[in-house]
Protein backbone atom coordinates (compact mmCIF):
# COMPACT_ATOMS: atom_id res chain seq x y z
CA UNK A 1 0.00 0.00 0.00
CA UNK A 2 1.35 3.41 -1.02
CA UNK A 3 2.10 5.68 1.93
CA UNK A 4 3.31 9.28 2.18
CA UNK A 5 4.86 10.87 5.24
CA UNK A 6 5.80 14.51 5.71
CA UNK A 7 9.07 14.49 7.64
CA UNK A 8 9.70 18.22 7.98
CA UNK A 9 8.28 21.55 6.84
CA UNK A 10 10.50 24.59 6.32
CA UNK A 11 9.43 27.14 8.92
CA UNK A 12 9.67 30.16 6.60
CA UNK A 13 8.22 28.92 3.30
CA UNK A 14 6.17 25.80 3.96
CA UNK A 15 8.33 23.73 1.61
CA UNK A 16 7.99 20.05 2.51
CA UNK A 17 10.38 17.13 2.87
CA UNK A 18 8.72 13.74 2.85
CA UNK A 19 8.88 10.04 2.14
CA UNK A 20 6.93 7.88 -0.33
CA UNK A 21 6.79 4.17 0.52
CA UNK A 22 5.62 1.11 -1.38
CA UNK A 23 6.80 -2.52 -1.70
CA UNK A 24 9.31 -1.93 1.07
CA UNK A 25 10.97 0.80 -1.03
CA UNK A 26 11.33 4.46 -0.11
CA UNK A 27 11.69 7.62 -2.19
CA UNK A 28 12.53 10.95 -0.64
CA UNK A 29 10.69 14.14 -1.57
CA UNK A 30 11.05 16.65 -3.08
CA UNK A 31 11.57 14.10 -5.85
CA UNK A 32 12.50 14.51 -9.49
CA UNK A 33 11.37 11.42 -11.38
CA UNK A 34 13.57 10.57 -14.33
CA UNK A 35 11.51 9.81 -17.44
CA UNK A 36 11.85 6.36 -18.99
CA UNK A 37 8.94 6.58 -21.41
CA UNK A 38 9.25 3.10 -22.89
CA UNK A 39 10.57 1.34 -19.82
CA UNK A 40 14.06 2.73 -20.29
CA UNK A 41 15.77 6.06 -19.69
CA UNK A 42 17.40 6.78 -23.03
CA UNK A 43 21.19 6.38 -23.21
CA UNK A 44 21.68 5.27 -19.61
CA UNK A 45 21.36 2.07 -17.58
CA UNK A 46 19.33 1.36 -14.41
CA UNK A 47 22.62 0.85 -12.57
CA UNK A 48 23.73 4.38 -13.50
CA UNK A 49 20.36 5.78 -12.44
CA UNK A 50 20.66 4.19 -9.02
CA UNK A 51 24.22 5.48 -8.56
CA UNK A 52 23.06 8.96 -9.56
CA UNK A 53 20.47 8.89 -6.79
CA UNK A 54 17.29 8.35 -8.81
CA UNK A 55 14.55 6.73 -6.68
CA UNK A 56 11.51 6.87 -9.00
CA UNK A 57 11.38 6.24 -12.75
CA UNK A 58 8.38 7.34 -14.81
CA UNK A 59 7.13 5.33 -17.79
CA UNK A 60 4.23 5.95 -20.15
CA UNK A 61 1.11 3.82 -20.41
CA UNK A 62 0.37 4.83 -24.00
CA UNK A 63 3.75 3.70 -25.28
CA UNK A 64 3.93 0.52 -23.20
CA UNK A 65 0.40 -0.44 -24.25
CA UNK A 66 1.45 -0.25 -27.91
CA UNK A 67 4.84 -1.88 -27.41
CA UNK A 68 5.58 -4.43 -25.93
CA UNK A 69 2.04 -4.68 -24.49
CA UNK A 70 0.82 -4.82 -20.89
CA UNK A 71 0.46 -8.60 -20.94
CA UNK A 72 4.16 -9.16 -21.62
CA UNK A 73 5.12 -6.77 -18.82
CA UNK A 74 2.72 -8.56 -16.46
CA UNK A 75 4.25 -11.93 -17.34
CA UNK A 76 7.68 -10.49 -16.54
CA UNK A 77 6.46 -9.65 -13.03
CA UNK A 78 5.65 -5.98 -13.55
CA UNK A 79 7.43 -2.93 -14.88
CA UNK A 80 10.20 -2.75 -12.28
CA UNK A 81 11.22 -6.38 -12.84
CA UNK A 82 10.83 -6.10 -16.60
CA UNK A 83 13.30 -3.21 -16.77
CA UNK A 84 15.48 -4.49 -13.89
CA UNK A 85 14.87 -1.36 -11.86
CA UNK A 86 15.27 -1.57 -8.08
CA UNK A 87 13.37 1.61 -7.24
CA UNK A 88 9.78 2.84 -7.41
CA UNK A 89 7.90 3.37 -10.67
CA UNK A 90 5.10 5.63 -11.88
CA UNK A 91 3.12 5.37 -15.10
CA UNK A 92 1.51 8.37 -16.73
CA UNK A 93 -1.89 7.63 -18.24
CA UNK A 94 -1.08 8.89 -21.73
CA UNK A 95 -3.16 12.06 -21.45
CA UNK A 96 -0.28 14.24 -22.57
CA UNK A 97 0.39 12.03 -25.59
CA UNK A 98 -3.27 12.45 -26.55
CA UNK A 99 -2.81 16.21 -26.29
CA UNK A 100 0.48 16.23 -28.23
CA UNK A 101 -0.86 14.06 -31.06
CA UNK A 102 -4.22 15.77 -31.48
CA UNK A 103 -4.29 15.12 -35.23
CA UNK A 104 -4.32 11.36 -34.51
CA UNK A 105 -6.94 11.34 -31.73
CA UNK A 106 -10.66 11.85 -31.10
CA UNK A 107 -11.83 12.56 -27.55
CA UNK A 108 -15.35 11.69 -26.41
CA UNK A 109 -17.00 11.10 -23.03
CA UNK A 110 -16.59 7.35 -23.46
CA UNK A 111 -12.84 7.63 -23.97
CA UNK A 112 -10.21 8.27 -26.60
CA UNK A 113 -9.93 6.90 -30.13
CA UNK A 114 -6.47 7.23 -31.61
CA UNK A 115 -4.18 5.96 -34.33
CA UNK A 116 -0.89 4.44 -33.34
CA UNK A 117 2.10 6.59 -34.20
CA UNK A 118 3.91 3.31 -34.96
CA UNK A 119 1.74 1.73 -37.66
CA UNK A 120 -1.43 3.81 -37.94
CA UNK A 121 -3.63 1.10 -36.40
CA UNK A 122 -6.85 2.29 -34.74
CA UNK A 123 -7.31 1.95 -30.96
CA UNK A 124 -9.87 2.96 -28.35
CA UNK A 125 -9.14 3.40 -24.64
CA UNK A 126 -11.65 4.24 -21.94
CA UNK A 127 -10.62 5.56 -18.50
CA UNK A 128 -11.41 2.10 -17.14
CA UNK A 129 -9.20 0.37 -19.69
CA UNK A 130 -6.31 2.71 -18.89
CA UNK A 131 -6.57 1.61 -15.24
CA UNK A 132 -6.72 -2.05 -16.27
CA UNK A 133 -3.60 -1.64 -18.41
CA UNK A 134 -1.71 0.09 -15.60
CA UNK A 135 -2.82 -2.63 -13.22
CA UNK A 136 -1.10 -5.16 -15.47
CA UNK A 137 1.99 -2.98 -15.89
CA UNK A 138 2.19 -2.87 -12.11
CA UNK A 139 3.72 0.55 -11.47
CA UNK A 140 3.77 1.71 -7.84
CA UNK A 141 1.86 4.88 -8.75
CA UNK A 142 -0.66 5.05 -11.58
CA UNK A 143 -2.41 8.07 -13.04
CA UNK A 144 -6.02 8.52 -14.10
CA UNK A 145 -6.75 9.39 -17.72
CA UNK A 146 -7.21 13.14 -18.08
CA UNK A 147 -7.65 15.64 -20.88
CA UNK A 148 -4.61 17.87 -21.10
CA UNK A 149 -5.17 21.14 -22.96
CA UNK A 150 -2.90 23.84 -24.35
CA UNK A 151 -2.66 27.60 -23.90
CA UNK A 152 -4.37 29.94 -24.54
CA UNK A 153 -7.76 28.38 -23.88
CA UNK A 154 -11.22 29.87 -23.49
CA UNK A 155 -12.97 29.53 -20.16
CA UNK A 156 -15.72 27.39 -21.66
CA UNK A 157 -13.26 25.00 -23.31
CA UNK A 158 -11.24 24.76 -20.08
CA UNK A 159 -14.45 24.09 -18.14
CA UNK A 160 -15.44 21.22 -20.43
CA UNK A 161 -11.95 19.75 -20.14
CA UNK A 162 -11.95 19.95 -16.34
CA UNK A 163 -15.44 18.42 -16.15
CA UNK A 164 -14.41 15.55 -18.42
CA UNK A 165 -11.25 15.00 -16.38
CA UNK A 166 -13.31 14.73 -13.18
CA UNK A 167 -15.79 12.33 -14.81
CA UNK A 168 -12.95 10.14 -16.05
CA UNK A 169 -11.30 10.31 -12.61
CA UNK A 170 -14.49 9.09 -10.94
CA UNK A 171 -14.76 6.18 -13.36
CA UNK A 172 -11.05 5.42 -12.97
CA UNK A 173 -11.31 5.30 -9.18
CA UNK A 174 -14.29 2.96 -9.37
CA UNK A 175 -12.42 0.59 -11.68
CA UNK A 176 -9.28 0.77 -9.53
CA UNK A 177 -11.31 -0.25 -6.48
CA UNK A 178 -13.15 -2.94 -8.43
CA UNK A 179 -9.86 -4.56 -9.41
CA UNK A 180 -8.61 -4.30 -5.80
CA UNK A 181 -5.34 -2.73 -6.91
CA UNK A 182 -4.85 -0.64 -3.77
CA UNK A 183 -2.84 -3.27 -1.93
CA UNK A 184 0.02 -2.93 -4.43
CA UNK A 185 -0.49 0.38 -6.24
CA UNK A 186 -1.40 3.97 -5.48
CA UNK A 187 -3.61 6.09 -7.74
CA UNK A 188 -3.36 9.84 -8.33
CA UNK A 189 -6.02 12.21 -9.65
CA UNK A 190 -5.03 15.08 -11.96
CA UNK A 191 -6.19 18.66 -11.54
CA UNK A 192 -6.99 20.53 -14.74
CA UNK A 193 -8.54 23.93 -15.42
CA UNK A 194 -5.99 25.84 -17.50
CA UNK A 195 -5.19 29.25 -15.96
CA UNK A 196 -8.63 29.82 -14.42
CA UNK A 197 -8.58 29.92 -10.63
CA UNK A 198 -12.24 28.96 -10.20
CA UNK A 199 -11.86 25.91 -12.43
CA UNK A 200 -8.66 24.76 -10.72
CA UNK A 201 -10.29 25.04 -7.30
CA UNK A 202 -13.47 23.26 -8.36
CA UNK A 203 -11.58 20.46 -10.12
CA UNK A 204 -9.36 19.91 -7.08
CA UNK A 205 -12.33 19.89 -4.70
CA UNK A 206 -14.23 17.34 -6.79
CA UNK A 207 -11.17 15.08 -7.05
CA UNK A 208 -10.70 15.26 -3.28
CA UNK A 209 -14.32 14.22 -2.86
CA UNK A 210 -13.63 11.14 -5.02
CA UNK A 211 -10.49 10.41 -2.99
CA UNK A 212 -7.00 9.55 -4.25
CA UNK A 213 -3.62 8.61 -2.79
CA UNK A 214 -2.08 11.77 -4.22
CA UNK A 215 -2.89 14.62 -6.57
CA UNK A 216 -1.13 15.79 -9.70
CA UNK A 217 -1.36 19.23 -11.24
CA UNK A 218 -1.58 18.93 -15.02
CA UNK A 219 -2.04 21.27 -17.94
CA UNK A 220 0.73 23.68 -16.94
CA UNK A 221 4.03 24.41 -18.67
CA UNK A 222 2.13 24.25 -21.97
CA UNK A 223 2.88 27.80 -23.12
CA UNK A 224 1.36 29.94 -20.37
CA UNK A 225 3.41 32.74 -18.73
CA UNK A 226 5.50 31.63 -15.78
CA UNK A 227 3.61 33.97 -13.49
CA UNK A 228 0.34 32.28 -14.44
CA UNK A 229 1.83 28.83 -13.79
CA UNK A 230 3.02 29.77 -10.32
CA UNK A 231 -0.30 31.44 -9.54
CA UNK A 232 -2.18 28.27 -10.47
CA UNK A 233 0.23 26.21 -8.39
CA UNK A 234 -0.40 28.32 -5.32
CA UNK A 235 -4.16 28.25 -5.85
CA UNK A 236 -4.27 24.48 -6.32
CA UNK A 237 -1.88 23.63 -3.48
CA UNK A 238 -4.06 25.69 -1.16
CA UNK A 239 -6.99 23.35 -1.86
CA UNK A 240 -5.20 19.99 -1.98
CA UNK A 241 -4.96 17.86 1.18
CA UNK A 242 -1.93 18.73 3.24
CA UNK A 243 -1.10 15.14 4.17
CA UNK A 244 -0.95 13.77 0.62
CA UNK A 245 1.72 14.12 -2.10
CA UNK A 246 1.43 16.83 -4.74
CA UNK A 247 2.88 16.20 -8.18
CA UNK A 248 3.53 18.89 -10.80
CA UNK A 249 3.57 17.19 -14.18
CA UNK A 250 6.05 18.01 -16.94
CA UNK A 251 8.01 20.85 -15.31
CA UNK A 252 11.77 20.52 -15.60
CA UNK A 253 13.78 23.75 -15.45
CA UNK A 254 15.71 23.67 -12.16
CA UNK A 255 14.63 27.17 -11.21
CA UNK A 256 10.97 26.28 -11.82
CA UNK A 257 11.30 23.19 -9.64
CA UNK A 258 12.79 25.22 -6.80
CA UNK A 259 10.02 27.82 -7.02
CA UNK A 260 7.39 25.08 -7.11
CA UNK A 261 8.80 23.39 -4.01
CA UNK A 262 8.50 26.76 -2.29
CA UNK A 263 4.77 26.55 -3.14
CA UNK A 264 4.30 23.15 -1.55
CA UNK A 265 4.94 20.72 -4.45
CA UNK A 266 6.59 17.36 -3.75
CA UNK A 267 7.10 15.53 -7.06
CA UNK A 268 8.24 16.45 -10.57
CA UNK A 269 9.02 14.86 -13.92
CA UNK A 270 10.24 16.07 -17.28
CA UNK A 271 12.11 14.69 -20.29
CA UNK A 272 14.21 17.86 -20.41
CA UNK A 273 17.33 16.64 -18.56
CA UNK A 274 17.77 13.57 -20.76
CA UNK A 275 16.51 15.05 -24.04
CA UNK A 276 18.70 18.12 -23.66
CA UNK A 277 21.66 15.92 -22.80
CA UNK A 278 21.33 13.98 -26.05
CA UNK A 279 21.46 17.31 -27.87
CA UNK A 280 24.59 18.44 -26.03
CA UNK A 281 22.88 20.85 -23.63
CA UNK A 282 24.10 20.34 -20.08
CA UNK A 283 22.79 21.80 -16.81
CA UNK A 284 25.38 23.02 -14.35
CA UNK A 285 25.60 24.85 -11.04
CA UNK A 286 26.44 28.01 -13.02
CA UNK A 287 23.90 27.74 -15.81
CA UNK A 288 23.55 25.86 -19.06
CA UNK A 289 26.48 24.68 -21.18
CA UNK A 290 25.81 23.83 -24.83
CA UNK A 291 28.91 21.73 -25.14
CA UNK A 292 28.78 21.38 -28.95
CA UNK A 293 29.53 25.09 -29.36
CA UNK A 294 32.89 26.13 -30.76
CA UNK A 295 33.91 28.06 -27.63
CA UNK A 296 34.49 24.72 -25.89
CA UNK A 297 36.90 23.31 -28.48
CA UNK A 298 39.87 24.00 -26.18
CA UNK A 299 38.05 24.14 -22.84
CA UNK A 300 39.65 21.43 -20.73
CA UNK A 301 37.62 22.11 -17.60
CA UNK A 302 34.99 19.63 -16.43
CA UNK A 303 31.40 20.34 -17.44
CA UNK A 304 30.62 21.43 -13.88
CA UNK A 305 33.48 21.84 -11.37
CA UNK A 306 30.97 21.37 -8.52
CA UNK A 307 29.71 18.01 -9.84
CA UNK A 308 31.17 14.66 -8.78
CA UNK A 309 29.57 12.50 -11.49
CA UNK A 310 31.78 10.19 -13.57
CA UNK A 311 31.53 12.55 -16.54
CA UNK A 312 32.77 15.58 -14.62
CA UNK A 313 35.41 13.64 -12.70
CA UNK A 314 36.91 12.18 -15.86
CA UNK A 315 36.31 14.19 -19.02
CA UNK A 316 36.62 17.77 -20.27
CA UNK A 317 34.20 19.99 -22.13
CA UNK A 318 36.54 19.84 -25.11
CA UNK A 319 36.40 16.05 -25.18
CA UNK A 320 32.59 15.98 -24.95
CA UNK A 321 32.41 18.51 -27.78
CA UNK A 322 34.64 16.26 -29.85
CA UNK A 323 32.43 13.22 -29.12
CA UNK A 324 29.26 15.04 -30.14
CA UNK A 325 30.78 16.45 -33.31
CA UNK A 326 32.16 13.02 -34.24
CA UNK A 327 28.79 11.38 -33.66
CA UNK A 328 30.18 9.01 -31.06
CA UNK A 329 27.68 7.04 -28.94
CA UNK A 330 29.64 7.82 -25.80
CA UNK A 331 28.55 11.46 -26.06
CA UNK A 332 24.83 11.06 -25.20
CA UNK A 333 25.69 8.59 -22.44
CA UNK A 334 28.16 10.89 -20.67
CA UNK A 335 25.91 13.93 -21.12
CA UNK A 336 22.84 12.08 -19.84
CA UNK A 337 24.73 10.73 -16.85
CA UNK A 338 25.74 14.26 -15.92
CA UNK A 339 22.29 15.83 -16.31
CA UNK A 340 20.57 13.06 -14.35
CA UNK A 341 23.15 13.38 -11.57
CA UNK A 342 22.85 17.17 -11.52
CA UNK A 343 19.07 17.09 -11.06
CA UNK A 344 19.29 14.52 -8.28
CA UNK A 345 21.96 16.55 -6.51
CA UNK A 346 19.75 19.65 -6.65
CA UNK A 347 16.88 17.68 -5.09
CA UNK A 348 19.11 16.35 -2.31
CA UNK A 349 20.49 19.79 -1.50
CA UNK A 350 17.01 21.26 -1.51
CA UNK A 351 15.69 18.56 0.80
CA UNK A 352 18.59 19.05 3.19
CA UNK A 353 17.94 22.80 3.24
CA UNK A 354 14.28 22.16 4.08
CA UNK A 355 15.23 19.76 6.86
CA UNK A 356 17.52 22.42 8.36
CA UNK A 357 15.03 25.31 8.00
CA UNK A 358 17.28 27.21 5.61
CA UNK A 359 15.40 26.67 2.36
CA UNK A 360 14.91 30.42 1.78
CA UNK A 361 18.64 31.09 1.94
CA UNK A 362 19.48 28.07 -0.21
CA UNK A 363 16.83 29.06 -2.76
CA UNK A 364 18.19 32.59 -3.05
CA UNK A 365 21.76 31.37 -3.53
CA UNK A 366 20.77 28.70 -6.03
CA UNK A 367 18.66 31.01 -8.18
CA UNK A 368 21.36 33.68 -8.21
CA UNK A 369 23.83 31.17 -9.67
CA UNK A 370 21.65 29.24 -12.09
CA UNK A 371 20.24 30.77 -15.25
CA UNK A 372 19.15 29.53 -18.65
CA UNK A 373 22.06 31.35 -20.27
CA UNK A 374 25.26 29.61 -21.27
CA UNK A 375 28.24 30.14 -19.00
Amino acid sequence: MLKFEIVHVDSKTGARAGLIRNRGLVAQTPAFMTVGTQGTVKAISPRDLKEAGVEIVLANTYHLYLRPGAEIIAKAGGLAKFMSWEGLTLTDSGGFQIFSMADLTRIEREGVTFRSHLDGSLHFLSPEQVIEIQGKIGADIIMVLDECTGYPLSFERARRSADLTVEWARRSRKRFDGLDLGAKQGIFGIVQGSTYESLRRRCAEELIEIGFDGYAIGGLSVGEPKAAMFEMLAVTAEVLPWEQPRYLMGVGFPEDIVESVARGIDMFDCVMPTRNARNGSLFTSRGKVVVKNAIYAEDFRPVDPECDCYTCRTFSRAYLRHLFNAGELLAPYLATLHNVTFFQRVMREMRQAIMEDRFSEWRETFLSKVSSEEK
